[in-house]
């Protein structure tokens, strides 16, 4: 009896630590969309409230009779997040796949060098990275954000740890002997069984993507390519007045598209990072 009584007190904790962290996490979000419907004397009065107002319509009017394009700003942040995440998932999948299924003198070291670059911040080659993209004239264009996601070393990690255990040799062997091609074998046998890796990491990527901030602003100078988080970014209203209101409302159109991919993909989150835990 005093061991169920105590199970019981424990589960109880248990569940309120779990509602307090939940609480905790998701209060920025649930202040962030009701300042976006305060205006600024609100905001400045009592930074911190729970119900909603009446300005939302004078927020977006003053929002968009900025420089903030929210349209322009989605698509611009869409095609660039969507076309780096398939080259990260894709081209990171193929490398895992050439370091688990081929053996090669170089494979251990080549692995090693991976490993490297994964310390290296991107601050650190910022500089180099710029001068490259010049030369090539893509300062001002989409393909120098996504062509570079090609090389993703922590995905191309997490991706051979995943395939170790979980990908049969035997069955590309198989697929070998039959006569089907490399590609072939790798398109329509490899990526159907990295799938819950695949939807992990394409989720993480989309929302490293969309939120990057610091590359996009050193390489696009026209303002028809900005993205979301530079156009936010810019939200600064004249030197007498800051309108809080509207940058709040700027950030919530920026993070309500990853709240929507988090609600209706966090099932293969929790799948995908439980997978790679029981198979590393």
């Amino acid at each position: 009896m005093k061991r169920t009584f105590g199970y019981r007190v424990m589960k109880t904790v248990m569940y309120l630590a779990c509602i307090a962290l939940v609480a905790l996490s998701v209060l920025p979000f649930v202040v962030m969309i009701v300042n976006s419907t305060r205006s600024t004397p609100e905001i400045q009065q009592h930074a911190f409230s729970l119900i909603p107002s009446t300005f939302f319509a004078n927020n977006l009017k003053i929002l968009t009779s900025k420089s903030f394009n929210p349209i322009a700003g989605f698509l611009n942040s869409m095609l660039v997040s969507t076309g780096a995440t398939l080259c990260t998932v894709y081209f990171s999948t193929l490398t895992a796949y050439g370091l688990v299924a081929y053996s090669w003198r170089l494979r251990q070291p080549f692995f090693t060098f991976i490993l490297c670059v994964m310390m290296i911040p991107t601050q650190v080659s910022t500089i180099g990275f710029y001068q490259f993209m010049y030369r090539l004239g893509l300062t001002n264009n989409h393909l120098a954000l996504i062509l570079p996601a090609v090389a993703a070393p922590a995905v191309v990690f997490f991706m051979r740890q995943y395939m170790l255990p979980s990908l049969s040799l035997d069955i590309v062997a198989s697929a070998r002997i039959d006569g089907a091609g490399e590609f072939h074998t790798f398109n329509t046998i490899v990526l159907p069984i990295m799938a819950p890796a695949l939807a992990t990491q394409a989720i993480f990527s989309f929302v490293t993507s969309w939120n990057n901030l610091f590359v996009p602003l050193i390489l696009l100078t026209n303002t028809d390519k900005y993205t979301m988080p530079i156009m936010v970014s810019l939200l600064r209203g004249d030197i007498y007045r800051t309108e809080y209101g509207a940058v709040y409302l700027g950030l919530t159109l920026t993070v309500l598209p990853l709240l929507v991919i988090y609600f209706l993909l966090s099932k293969y989150i929790i799948a995908g990072i439980a997978l790679g835990g029981v198979k590393g």
